[in-house]
């Protein structure tokens, strides 16, 4: 499978390496993709990884990973993806206040819906935003899969979305609809919280116990 991952930062590298580790080719959309930092990241993952402009990886992806800073990062990438009608879009944004204060959107509305009325036709997955890179290394917590919660209005969109957590190791939860990133991003919000501010540090996660 062909995954454009625009954002080159924790999320969107932890992702990529491992992706690419599974045999799937992984390009990076960037702004700059001749950078010196985009060309590292690219050669320490290998043969799998290459860098282009966002257009070009966009449109040449079976899937799309928004792991943006939230706000104009994330709306420039989509205006610089070019139509993004019917591809896949996964979002792992997330609108968490400078300080880890808050939500700059919450309630009535999320990241992930702002993001489907941006990428007009997109079929918007929220995943891969309620924990930290390191789980997404290493999902395994002495023979535990840490959950991945997604949701989503498209369910092929999310089934394939969910092989690709899966894959990763995760036990994949689906939610349901995409206003459910209404409680997703909130819980980004804890998972900051606990390792950062409250100083439990990122190996932590979080984990669905059924009974």
């Amino acid at each position: 499978m062909k995954i454009a991952i625009i954002g080159s930062g924790r999320v969107g590298s932890a992702l990529g390496t491992r992706w690419a580790a599974n045999g799937h080719q992984v390009i990076f959309g960037s702004r700059d993709p001749k950078s010196a930092k985009v060309q590292a990241l690219v050669q320490s993952i290998g043969d799998n990884a290459h860098a282009g402009p966002i257009e070009m990886a966009a449109q040449m992806a079976d899937v799309i990973v928004l792991a943006t800073p939230w706000g104009d990062a994330t709306l420039e990438a989509i205006q610089a993806a070019g139509d993004l009608s019917a591809k896949i879009l996964v979002d792992a944004t997330n609108p968490i206040q400078a300080g880890f204060q808050g939500l700059e959107l919450s309630g009535t509305t999320s990241a992930a819906e702002q993001v489907a009325e941006w990428a007009t036709g997109a079929r918007v997955v929220k995943a891969f935003n309620a924990t930290g890179a390191g789980n997404m290394l290493d999902p395994n917590y002495d023979g535990q899969a840490v959950t991945l919660f997604i949701c989503g209005d498209a369910d092929e969109a999310k089934r394939i979305v969910g092989e690709l957590g899966s894959e990763l190791g995760f036990d994949v939860i689906d939610i349901g609809m995409l206003f459910m990133a209404r409680t997703l991003e909130p819980l980004a919000l804890l998972w900051v919280r606990l390792a950062y501010v409250q100083g439990m540090g990122p190996d932590i996660a979080f984990k669905l116990l059924k009974r």
